[in-house]
């Protein structure tokens, strides 16, 4: 029987997981954070593939997983593609590996009346134009404005979410984006650590304006893909067992990552 493999860079994939585990608890889960070389957003193209890549080949050899959802924007828009097409149909044809973005992107305009939304993602997810890209399949009308927030990730990790310098840096890149235009009525937090600034967030925003996270969207698709895979749901393994693997020091990933998956965790290090 199959576990499911859920991969990040850091933390940020343990939203999601807290959502696929609220969503779907019958299932074992498998989390590999690659902390000790994260963050990715700022990193080329190749050395996310390269990382991604290892953390996908560890999942399938080293463990019983066949399907791996890629928690994590920067590597979904700079490395998903590329395995889906030249690891996955020569090295291991009967594994499956998924991304965030696509179903985001899915779905993301029905949650605007106006048709204008604002992403709000890491430097690397924002200058991919992975958004834009995957918006104007779905939602071809749909306007969309971006804003790089480099610094967000490190206000989540260093937990200073509630101090005058970060609610700084969170109005200035929010009032930049919402700055393009006065009819974006929906935002999207396109990185997976942005759900724990999302109150922060609330205080700035007008009324009407609409904060999209990710792990929901994310929950809800995956258990739709199961339904339309059959041969992939039939053997999950259903013991509603949950693992945490991490690259880099387990105490202080176990300390910050509980934060994150909203419960205490305990993990192991592990070298890739």
């Amino acid at each position: 029987m199959s576990k499911i493999g859920v991969f990040d860079s850091g933390y940020g994939g343990l939203t999601v997981l807290r959502s696929l585990v609220k969503e779907l608890p019958e299932y074992d889960y498998i989390y590999l954070g690659d902390n000790a070389r994260s963050p990715y957003g700022g990193r080329s193209f190749e050395t996310v593939f390269e990382y991604t890549k290892q953390a996908v080949i560890w999942f399938f050899e080293h463990h019983q997983v066949d399907l791996v959802i890629i928690a994590c924007n920067t590597a979904s828009a700079k490395a998903l593609r590329q395995i889906q097409q030249t690891v996955l149909p020569d090295v291991f044809p009967n594994k499956r590996v998924l991304g965030v973005i696509r179903p985001t992107t899915e779905t993301l305009g029905e949650f605007s009346n106006n048709g204008v939304v604002g992403v709000l993602g890491t430097e690397g997810t924002i200058k991919s134009d992975s958004y834009i890209i995957e918006l104007n399949k779905f939602f071809p009308g749909l306007v969309v404005y971006q804003e790089p927030c480099p610094l967000w990730v490190h206000l989540v990790e260093n937990n200073v979410i509630d101090t005058p310098g970060s609610e700084f840096f969170i109005e200035y890149h929010v009032n930049k984006i919402l700055s393009h235009s006065n009819k974006i009525d929906t935002l999207l937090l396109a990185c997976t650590h942005y759900p724990l600034l999302e109150n922060s967030i609330k205080k700035i925003i007008p009324d009407g304006v609409k904060i999209i996270s990710q792990g929901p969207i994310v929950a809800k698709s995956l258990r739709d893909y199961l339904q339309r895979h059959p041969e992939i749901k039939q053997n999950l393994s259903e013991q509603s067992m949950r693992e945490f693997f991490t690259t880099d020091y387990y105490a202080d990933f176990d300390s910050i990552g509980s934060r994150f998956f909203g419960e205490e965790i305990k993990s192991k290090r592990i070298t890739l």
